[in-house]
Protein backbone atom coordinates (compact mmCIF):
# COMPACT_ATOMS: atom_id res chain seq x y z
CA UNK A 1 0.00 0.00 0.00
CA UNK A 2 1.20 3.47 -0.84
CA UNK A 3 1.02 4.85 2.69
CA UNK A 4 3.45 2.17 3.92
CA UNK A 5 6.17 3.95 1.94
CA UNK A 6 5.46 7.09 3.95
CA UNK A 7 5.56 5.13 7.21
CA UNK A 8 9.04 3.87 6.34
CA UNK A 9 10.13 7.36 5.35
CA UNK A 10 8.94 8.82 8.68
CA UNK A 11 10.32 6.07 10.92
CA UNK A 12 13.25 7.99 12.41
CA UNK A 13 11.16 11.11 12.84
CA UNK A 14 8.49 9.08 14.67
CA UNK A 15 11.07 7.67 17.08
CA UNK A 16 12.48 11.14 17.79
CA UNK A 17 8.98 12.55 18.31
CA UNK A 18 8.15 9.80 20.78
CA UNK A 19 11.36 10.45 22.71
CA UNK A 20 10.60 14.16 22.91
CA UNK A 21 7.07 13.40 24.02
CA UNK A 22 8.19 10.90 26.68
CA UNK A 23 10.39 13.54 28.28
CA UNK A 24 7.25 15.43 29.31
CA UNK A 25 6.67 14.30 32.89
CA UNK A 26 2.90 14.01 32.58
CA UNK A 27 1.94 12.72 36.00
CA UNK A 28 -1.18 14.50 37.20
CA UNK A 29 -0.56 17.23 39.77
CA UNK A 30 -2.39 20.16 41.30
CA UNK A 31 -4.23 22.58 38.96
CA UNK A 32 -2.30 25.69 37.95
CA UNK A 33 -3.89 29.06 37.22
CA UNK A 34 -2.45 30.92 34.25
CA UNK A 35 -1.70 34.62 33.89
CA UNK A 36 -4.58 35.07 31.42
CA UNK A 37 -7.15 33.66 33.85
CA UNK A 38 -7.13 30.14 32.47
CA UNK A 39 -6.16 26.92 34.19
CA UNK A 40 -4.06 23.83 33.65
CA UNK A 41 -6.53 21.48 35.38
CA UNK A 42 -4.16 18.51 35.60
CA UNK A 43 -0.92 20.36 36.35
CA UNK A 44 2.01 21.67 34.34
CA UNK A 45 3.45 18.28 33.34
CA UNK A 46 0.25 17.05 31.71
CA UNK A 47 -0.24 20.44 30.09
CA UNK A 48 3.24 20.37 28.58
CA UNK A 49 2.59 16.92 27.08
CA UNK A 50 -0.75 18.14 25.70
CA UNK A 51 0.74 21.25 24.12
CA UNK A 52 3.64 19.23 22.70
CA UNK A 53 1.26 16.77 21.08
CA UNK A 54 -0.98 19.48 19.61
CA UNK A 55 2.03 21.36 18.24
CA UNK A 56 3.35 18.18 16.61
CA UNK A 57 -0.01 17.50 15.00
CA UNK A 58 -0.28 21.07 13.72
CA UNK A 59 3.20 20.83 12.21
CA UNK A 60 1.89 17.88 10.21
CA UNK A 61 -0.91 20.00 8.80
CA UNK A 62 -3.74 18.64 10.94
CA UNK A 63 -6.51 20.67 12.51
CA UNK A 64 -6.54 20.68 16.32
CA UNK A 65 -8.99 21.56 19.07
CA UNK A 66 -8.31 22.40 22.72
CA UNK A 67 -11.24 22.07 25.13
CA UNK A 68 -9.99 24.58 27.72
CA UNK A 69 -7.00 22.33 28.55
CA UNK A 70 -9.25 19.47 29.71
CA UNK A 71 -8.70 17.51 26.49
CA UNK A 72 -8.80 17.98 22.77
CA UNK A 73 -8.48 16.35 19.38
CA UNK A 74 -6.59 16.17 16.12
CA UNK A 75 -8.75 16.12 12.98
CA UNK A 76 -8.20 14.63 9.53
CA UNK A 77 -11.42 15.90 7.83
CA UNK A 78 -13.49 13.51 5.75
CA UNK A 79 -16.02 14.01 2.99
CA UNK A 80 -18.92 12.47 4.92
CA UNK A 81 -20.75 13.36 8.11
CA UNK A 82 -19.52 10.55 10.35
CA UNK A 83 -16.69 10.75 12.87
CA UNK A 84 -14.31 7.84 13.34
CA UNK A 85 -12.63 8.30 16.70
CA UNK A 86 -9.32 7.12 18.11
CA UNK A 87 -9.36 7.72 21.86
CA UNK A 88 -6.12 7.76 23.85
CA UNK A 89 -4.45 9.56 26.73
CA UNK A 90 -1.26 11.44 27.54
CA UNK A 91 -1.23 11.26 31.34
CA UNK A 92 0.74 8.53 33.10
CA UNK A 93 0.82 6.83 36.48
CA UNK A 94 3.64 7.90 38.81
CA UNK A 95 7.07 6.45 38.05
CA UNK A 96 8.12 4.92 41.36
CA UNK A 97 11.72 3.98 42.17
CA UNK A 98 13.79 1.05 41.05
CA UNK A 99 14.14 1.94 37.36
CA UNK A 100 17.31 0.97 35.51
CA UNK A 101 16.80 4.04 33.29
CA UNK A 102 15.52 7.51 34.08
CA UNK A 103 11.75 7.12 33.45
CA UNK A 104 11.64 10.51 31.72
CA UNK A 105 14.88 10.39 29.73
CA UNK A 106 13.49 8.27 26.84
CA UNK A 107 16.67 6.23 26.71
CA UNK A 108 17.22 3.75 23.89
CA UNK A 109 19.01 0.48 24.63
CA UNK A 110 19.04 -2.80 22.70
CA UNK A 111 16.32 -1.64 20.33
CA UNK A 112 13.98 -0.52 23.11
CA UNK A 113 12.75 2.92 24.12
CA UNK A 114 12.48 3.11 27.92
CA UNK A 115 10.19 5.53 29.70
CA UNK A 116 6.95 5.98 31.59
CA UNK A 117 4.14 5.95 29.05
CA UNK A 118 5.92 4.13 26.22
CA UNK A 119 3.14 1.53 26.15
CA UNK A 120 0.48 3.31 28.21
CA UNK A 121 -0.40 5.39 26.27
CA UNK A 122 2.10 7.82 24.70
CA UNK A 123 3.70 5.28 22.37
CA UNK A 124 0.39 4.15 20.85
CA UNK A 125 -0.80 7.77 20.56
CA UNK A 126 2.32 8.76 18.61
CA UNK A 127 1.88 5.62 16.51
CA UNK A 128 -1.70 6.56 15.58
CA UNK A 129 -0.70 10.14 14.81
CA UNK A 130 2.04 9.01 12.45
CA UNK A 131 -0.34 6.49 10.88
CA UNK A 132 -2.66 9.42 10.14
CA UNK A 133 0.27 11.43 8.76
CA UNK A 134 1.27 8.58 6.42
CA UNK A 135 -2.28 8.37 5.07
CA UNK A 136 -2.48 12.14 4.66
CA UNK A 137 0.92 12.45 2.96
CA UNK A 138 0.03 9.65 0.53
CA UNK A 139 -2.95 11.66 -0.70
CA UNK A 140 -5.67 9.67 1.01
CA UNK A 141 -9.06 11.42 1.43
CA UNK A 142 -11.23 9.72 4.06
CA UNK A 143 -15.00 9.54 3.95
CA UNK A 144 -15.40 9.72 7.72
CA UNK A 145 -13.51 12.39 9.63
CA UNK A 146 -10.62 10.75 11.47
CA UNK A 147 -10.48 12.27 14.95
CA UNK A 148 -7.66 11.46 17.35
CA UNK A 149 -9.18 12.34 20.72
CA UNK A 150 -6.76 13.29 23.50
CA UNK A 151 -7.53 12.45 27.12
CA UNK A 152 -5.53 13.98 29.95
CA UNK A 153 -6.65 12.21 33.15
CA UNK A 154 -7.47 8.65 32.11
CA UNK A 155 -5.37 7.23 34.91
CA UNK A 156 -7.08 9.21 37.65
CA UNK A 157 -10.70 10.05 36.98
CA UNK A 158 -11.88 10.86 33.42
CA UNK A 159 -13.02 14.33 34.42
CA UNK A 160 -11.21 15.69 31.35
CA UNK A 161 -12.96 13.37 28.91
CA UNK A 162 -16.35 14.26 30.40
CA UNK A 163 -15.55 17.94 29.94
CA UNK A 164 -14.22 17.41 26.42
CA UNK A 165 -17.46 15.70 25.35
CA UNK A 166 -19.42 18.67 26.69
CA UNK A 167 -17.60 20.73 24.03
CA UNK A 168 -17.35 18.26 21.14
CA UNK A 169 -19.62 15.48 19.80
CA UNK A 170 -18.89 11.85 20.53
CA UNK A 171 -17.56 9.78 17.62
CA UNK A 172 -19.90 7.44 15.79
CA UNK A 173 -17.49 4.54 16.24
CA UNK A 174 -13.80 3.93 16.80
CA UNK A 175 -11.10 2.27 18.86
CA UNK A 176 -8.68 3.05 21.67
CA UNK A 177 -5.02 1.92 21.38
CA UNK A 178 -4.74 1.33 25.11
CA UNK A 179 -4.92 -2.41 25.71
CA UNK A 180 -3.98 -5.60 23.82
CA UNK A 181 -3.96 -7.14 20.37
CA UNK A 182 -5.64 -8.80 18.57
CA UNK A 183 -8.69 -6.91 19.93
CA UNK A 184 -10.62 -6.48 23.16
CA UNK A 185 -14.31 -7.29 22.79
CA UNK A 186 -15.19 -6.75 26.43
CA UNK A 187 -14.09 -4.90 29.54
CA UNK A 188 -15.01 -5.88 33.05
CA UNK A 189 -16.81 -3.44 35.29
CA UNK A 190 -14.44 -1.19 37.23
CA UNK A 191 -14.96 -0.04 40.80
CA UNK A 192 -12.82 2.16 43.01
CA UNK A 193 -13.94 2.49 46.59
CA UNK A 194 -12.58 3.09 50.07
CA UNK A 195 -13.01 0.81 53.04
CA UNK A 196 -12.66 2.99 56.12
CA UNK A 197 -13.00 2.68 59.87
CA UNK A 198 -12.75 5.28 62.60
CA UNK A 199 -10.75 4.33 65.67
CA UNK A 200 -11.74 5.12 69.25
CA UNK A 201 -9.52 7.45 71.20
CA UNK A 202 -7.23 5.59 73.56
CA UNK A 203 -5.01 6.92 76.35
CA UNK A 204 -3.50 3.55 77.20
CA UNK A 205 0.29 3.57 77.01
CA UNK A 206 2.15 0.88 75.12
CA UNK A 207 2.83 -0.11 71.53
CA UNK A 208 0.96 2.23 69.19
CA UNK A 209 0.70 2.55 65.43
CA UNK A 210 1.34 6.21 64.66
CA UNK A 211 1.03 6.16 60.89
CA UNK A 212 0.88 3.94 57.83
CA UNK A 213 0.99 4.85 54.15
CA UNK A 214 1.26 2.53 51.20
CA UNK A 215 0.76 2.72 47.46
CA UNK A 216 0.42 5.64 45.05
CA UNK A 217 -2.65 4.97 42.89
CA UNK A 218 -5.81 2.90 43.11
CA UNK A 219 -5.15 1.18 39.79
CA UNK A 220 -1.60 0.09 40.62
CA UNK A 221 -0.34 -2.64 42.92
CA UNK A 222 1.23 -0.94 45.95
CA UNK A 223 4.98 -1.44 45.69
CA UNK A 224 5.94 0.35 48.92
CA UNK A 225 4.51 0.72 52.40
CA UNK A 226 5.79 2.62 55.45
CA UNK A 227 4.65 2.32 59.04
CA UNK A 228 5.77 4.25 62.11
CA UNK A 229 5.19 2.69 65.53
CA UNK A 230 5.93 3.97 69.03
CA UNK A 231 6.28 2.10 72.29
CA UNK A 232 5.47 4.52 75.08
CA UNK A 233 5.80 1.96 77.85
CA UNK A 234 9.18 0.24 77.44
CA UNK A 235 11.58 3.14 76.93
CA UNK A 236 14.76 1.21 77.75
CA UNK A 237 14.76 -1.28 74.88
CA UNK A 238 11.41 -0.76 73.19
CA UNK A 239 12.04 -2.40 69.83
CA UNK A 240 14.50 -5.25 70.35
CA UNK A 241 11.84 -7.96 70.15
CA UNK A 242 10.16 -6.29 67.18
CA UNK A 243 13.45 -6.10 65.27
CA UNK A 244 13.99 -9.78 66.00
CA UNK A 245 10.48 -10.49 64.73
CA UNK A 246 11.21 -8.55 61.55
CA UNK A 247 14.36 -10.56 60.94
CA UNK A 248 12.48 -13.82 61.47
CA UNK A 249 9.63 -12.70 59.20
CA UNK A 250 12.08 -11.75 56.45
CA UNK A 251 13.84 -15.10 56.67
CA UNK A 252 10.59 -17.08 56.73
CA UNK A 253 8.89 -15.31 53.82
CA UNK A 254 11.66 -13.85 51.69
CA UNK A 255 9.79 -10.54 51.64
CA UNK A 256 11.68 -7.27 51.70
CA UNK A 257 11.04 -5.66 55.08
CA UNK A 258 13.32 -3.31 56.97
CA UNK A 259 13.32 -1.19 60.12
CA UNK A 260 15.19 1.82 61.44
CA UNK A 261 14.89 4.08 64.42
CA UNK A 262 13.36 7.52 63.94
CA UNK A 263 13.72 9.45 67.18
CA UNK A 264 11.79 7.47 69.80
CA UNK A 265 9.82 5.66 67.11
CA UNK A 266 10.52 2.74 64.81
CA UNK A 267 9.99 3.01 61.06
CA UNK A 268 9.12 -0.22 59.23
CA UNK A 269 9.09 -0.41 55.44
CA UNK A 270 8.07 -3.13 53.02
CA UNK A 271 8.82 -3.34 49.33
CA UNK A 272 6.66 -5.15 46.81
CA UNK A 273 6.49 -5.25 43.04
CA UNK A 274 4.37 -2.71 41.19
CA UNK A 275 1.94 -3.79 38.49
CA UNK A 276 -1.24 -2.62 36.77
CA UNK A 277 -4.29 -2.96 38.98
CA UNK A 278 -5.96 -5.03 36.26
CA UNK A 279 -3.13 -7.58 36.47
CA UNK A 280 -2.20 -7.73 40.17
CA UNK A 281 -0.81 -11.24 39.75
CA UNK A 282 2.14 -9.63 37.96
CA UNK A 283 3.07 -7.74 41.13
CA UNK A 284 3.44 -8.20 44.88
CA UNK A 285 1.50 -5.95 47.20
CA UNK A 286 3.64 -4.18 49.81
CA UNK A 287 0.55 -3.33 51.88
CA UNK A 288 -0.34 -7.02 52.17
CA UNK A 289 3.22 -7.79 53.24
CA UNK A 290 3.05 -5.06 55.87
CA UNK A 291 -0.34 -6.16 57.18
CA UNK A 292 0.83 -9.75 57.46
CA UNK A 293 3.75 -8.61 59.59
CA UNK A 294 1.69 -6.21 61.71
CA UNK A 295 -0.60 -9.11 62.49
CA UNK A 296 2.28 -10.55 64.54
CA UNK A 297 2.33 -7.52 66.81
CA UNK A 298 -0.10 -6.59 69.56
CA UNK A 299 -1.02 -2.92 69.68
CA UNK A 300 -2.65 -1.46 72.79
CA UNK A 301 -5.41 0.03 70.62
CA UNK A 302 -7.76 -2.86 69.85
CA UNK A 303 -9.31 -1.01 66.91
CA UNK A 304 -5.95 -1.14 65.14
CA UNK A 305 -5.67 -4.85 65.85
CA UNK A 306 -9.20 -5.45 64.53
CA UNK A 307 -8.52 -3.52 61.31
CA UNK A 308 -5.30 -5.44 60.70
CA UNK A 309 -7.08 -8.71 61.53
CA UNK A 310 -9.83 -7.88 59.04
CA UNK A 311 -7.27 -7.24 56.33
CA UNK A 312 -5.36 -10.45 56.90
CA UNK A 313 -8.45 -12.66 57.17
CA UNK A 314 -10.51 -11.23 54.31
CA UNK A 315 -8.02 -9.60 51.92
CA UNK A 316 -4.41 -10.68 52.44
CA UNK A 317 -2.86 -11.77 49.15
CA UNK A 318 -6.18 -12.92 47.64
CA UNK A 319 -6.58 -11.36 44.17
CA UNK A 320 -10.08 -12.53 43.22
CA UNK A 321 -12.12 -11.28 46.20
CA UNK A 322 -13.04 -14.79 47.38
CA UNK A 323 -12.07 -14.13 51.01
CA UNK A 324 -14.24 -11.03 51.04
CA UNK A 325 -17.22 -12.91 49.61
CA UNK A 326 -17.07 -11.35 46.14
CA UNK A 327 -15.28 -14.09 44.22
CA UNK A 328 -17.56 -13.83 41.19
CA UNK A 329 -16.76 -15.44 37.86
CA UNK A 330 -18.38 -15.81 34.43
CA UNK A 331 -17.51 -17.47 31.13
CA UNK A 332 -16.61 -14.36 29.07
CA UNK A 333 -14.55 -12.65 31.80
CA UNK A 334 -13.16 -15.26 34.14
CA UNK A 335 -12.63 -14.34 37.80
CA UNK A 336 -13.17 -10.98 39.48
CA UNK A 337 -9.93 -9.02 39.98
CA UNK A 338 -9.20 -7.42 43.36
CA UNK A 339 -6.39 -4.96 44.06
CA UNK A 340 -5.41 -2.88 47.08
CA UNK A 341 -3.97 0.26 45.54
CA UNK A 342 -3.42 2.43 48.61
CA UNK A 343 -3.63 2.18 52.38
CA UNK A 344 -3.47 4.70 55.21
CA UNK A 345 -3.71 4.38 58.96
CA UNK A 346 -3.14 6.67 61.90
CA UNK A 347 -4.37 6.89 65.47
CA UNK A 348 -7.80 8.12 64.37
CA UNK A 349 -8.74 5.99 61.35
CA UNK A 350 -7.78 3.38 58.80
CA UNK A 351 -8.51 3.50 55.08
CA UNK A 352 -7.98 1.13 52.14
CA UNK A 353 -8.42 2.23 48.52
CA UNK A 354 -9.63 -0.76 46.54
CA UNK A 355 -9.79 -1.31 42.78
CA UNK A 356 -12.11 -4.12 41.64
CA UNK A 357 -12.74 -5.43 38.10
CA UNK A 358 -15.96 -7.46 38.11
CA UNK A 359 -17.31 -9.85 35.42
CA UNK A 360 -19.35 -8.48 32.53
CA UNK A 361 -22.53 -10.34 33.57
CA UNK A 362 -22.48 -8.85 37.10
CA UNK A 363 -23.34 -5.41 38.49
CA UNK A 364 -21.72 -3.08 41.00
CA UNK A 365 -24.59 -3.79 43.40
CA UNK A 366 -23.70 -7.47 43.33
CA UNK A 367 -20.23 -6.58 44.61
CA UNK A 368 -21.28 -4.12 47.30
CA UNK A 369 -24.19 -6.24 48.54
CA UNK A 370 -21.99 -9.32 48.92
CA UNK A 371 -19.57 -7.44 51.21
CA UNK A 372 -22.08 -5.57 53.31
CA UNK A 373 -22.65 -7.99 56.23
CA UNK A 374 -18.95 -8.62 56.78
CA UNK A 375 -18.06 -4.94 56.62
CA UNK A 376 -20.82 -4.11 59.09
CA UNK A 377 -19.45 -6.72 61.49
CA UNK A 378 -16.10 -4.90 61.51
CA UNK A 379 -17.66 -1.40 61.62
CA UNK A 380 -16.13 -0.60 58.23
CA UNK A 381 -17.80 1.89 55.95
CA UNK A 382 -17.70 2.09 52.16
CA UNK A 383 -17.09 5.25 50.17
CA UNK A 384 -17.86 4.72 46.47
CA UNK A 385 -15.42 6.73 44.35
CA UNK A 386 -15.65 5.47 40.78
CA UNK A 387 -17.67 3.10 38.63
CA UNK A 388 -17.42 2.15 34.98
CA UNK A 389 -20.01 -0.35 33.84
CA UNK A 390 -18.79 -3.38 31.89
CA UNK A 391 -18.94 -3.42 28.09
CA UNK A 392 -19.18 -6.43 25.80
CA UNK A 393 -19.30 -6.88 22.02
CA UNK A 394 -19.75 -10.26 20.36
CA UNK A 395 -16.55 -11.64 18.83
CA UNK A 396 -18.24 -12.09 15.43
CA UNK A 397 -19.31 -8.44 15.10
CA UNK A 398 -18.14 -6.68 11.87
CA UNK A 399 -15.65 -4.32 13.56
CA UNK A 400 -14.09 -7.05 15.69
CA UNK A 401 -13.67 -9.34 12.69
CA UNK A 402 -12.12 -6.57 10.57
CA UNK A 403 -9.62 -5.54 13.24
CA UNK A 404 -8.60 -9.11 13.97
CA UNK A 405 -8.00 -9.73 10.27
CA UNK A 406 -5.76 -6.65 10.01
CA UNK A 407 -3.77 -7.69 13.07
CA UNK A 408 -3.28 -11.21 11.76
CA UNK A 409 -2.13 -10.01 8.36
CA UNK A 410 0.62 -7.85 9.84
CA UNK A 411 1.65 -10.07 12.75
CA UNK A 412 1.33 -13.55 11.29
CA UNK A 413 -0.40 -14.57 14.53
CA UNK A 414 -3.47 -16.65 13.64
CA UNK A 415 -3.94 -18.19 17.08
CA UNK A 416 -4.81 -15.22 19.30
CA UNK A 417 -8.51 -14.41 19.62
CA UNK A 418 -10.60 -11.53 20.97
CA UNK A 419 -10.75 -11.39 24.74
CA UNK A 420 -12.31 -9.67 27.73
CA UNK A 421 -9.92 -7.74 30.00
CA UNK A 422 -9.98 -6.29 33.46
CA UNK A 423 -8.53 -2.98 32.31
CA UNK A 424 -10.75 0.03 31.90
CA UNK A 425 -10.18 2.08 28.74
CA UNK A 426 -11.79 4.95 26.88
CA UNK A 427 -13.83 2.34 25.00
CA UNK A 428 -16.38 3.10 27.73
CA UNK A 429 -16.46 6.80 26.86
CA UNK A 430 -18.54 6.45 23.68
CA UNK A 431 -20.71 3.87 21.96
CA UNK A 432 -19.33 1.46 19.36
CA UNK A 433 -15.73 1.89 20.54
CA UNK A 434 -13.46 -1.04 21.41
CA UNK A 435 -9.85 -1.39 22.55
CA UNK A 436 -7.33 -2.40 19.87
CA UNK A 437 -3.69 -2.97 20.85
CA UNK A 438 -1.06 -1.95 21.44
CA UNK A 439 0.42 -4.78 23.54
CA UNK A 440 1.19 -7.85 21.44
CA UNK A 441 0.36 -11.33 22.78
CA UNK A 442 3.31 -12.83 24.61
CA UNK A 443 5.16 -9.53 25.02
CA UNK A 444 6.28 -8.41 28.45
CA UNK A 445 3.65 -6.18 30.03
CA UNK A 446 5.27 -3.41 32.08
CA UNK A 447 2.40 -0.92 32.10
CA UNK A 448 2.33 0.78 35.52
CA UNK A 449 5.61 -0.96 36.39
CA UNK A 450 9.25 0.06 36.49
CA UNK A 451 11.35 -0.14 33.31
CA UNK A 452 8.33 0.28 31.02
CA UNK A 453 9.53 0.11 27.43
CA UNK A 454 8.44 -0.19 23.81
CA UNK A 455 10.61 -1.95 21.27
CA UNK A 456 11.24 0.00 18.09
CA UNK A 457 10.25 -3.06 16.08
CA UNK A 458 6.85 -3.15 17.80
CA UNK A 459 6.41 0.59 17.31
CA UNK A 460 6.85 0.17 13.57
CA UNK A 461 4.62 -2.90 13.47
CA UNK A 462 1.76 -1.33 15.42
CA UNK A 463 1.90 1.78 13.25
CA UNK A 464 1.38 -0.33 10.13
CA UNK A 465 -1.54 -2.08 11.82
CA UNK A 466 -3.08 1.24 12.89
CA UNK A 467 -2.58 2.80 9.47
CA UNK A 468 -4.53 0.01 7.76
CA UNK A 469 -7.20 0.00 10.47
CA UNK A 470 -7.66 3.76 10.21
CA UNK A 471 -7.81 3.49 6.42
CA UNK A 472 -10.45 0.76 6.40
CA UNK A 473 -12.56 2.22 9.18
CA UNK A 474 -12.67 5.66 7.56
CA UNK A 475 -12.88 4.72 3.88
CA UNK A 476 -16.37 3.27 3.81
CA UNK A 477 -15.30 -0.37 3.92
CA UNK A 478 -16.79 -0.56 7.41
CA UNK A 479 -20.36 0.65 7.87
CA UNK A 480 -21.01 1.61 11.48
Amino acid sequence: MKYEEFLERNKEEMIASLQSFLRCESEQSQPVKTADGGVYPFGEGVQKAFETFLALAESMGFETFNADNYGGHVDFPGTGDKIFGILGHLDVVPAAGGWDFDPYAASIAEGRIYGRGTTDDKGPMISCLYAMKALKDSGYVPKATIRLIIGLDEETGWKGMDYYFSKAPKPDYGFTPDADFPVINGEMGVLVFELARKFRDSQVKGLKLRSMKGGMAANSVADYCRVVIRNQKDEEAPYVKIREEITAFREETGYRIHAKGVGKSLEITTEGIGAHGARPEAGLNAVSIMMQFLGRLNFVDEDHNDFIDFYNKYIGFCLDGTKLGIGFCDEPSGKLIFNVGMAEMNEKAGKLTINVRYPVTMTDDDVYDAMSDLLEKYNIGVLKLKHHEPIFVEADSPMVRMLVDIYRRHSGDTESVPKVIGGGTYARAAKNVIAYGALFPGDEDLMHQKNEYLSIERLEQMTKIYAEAIYKLSSGEYNS
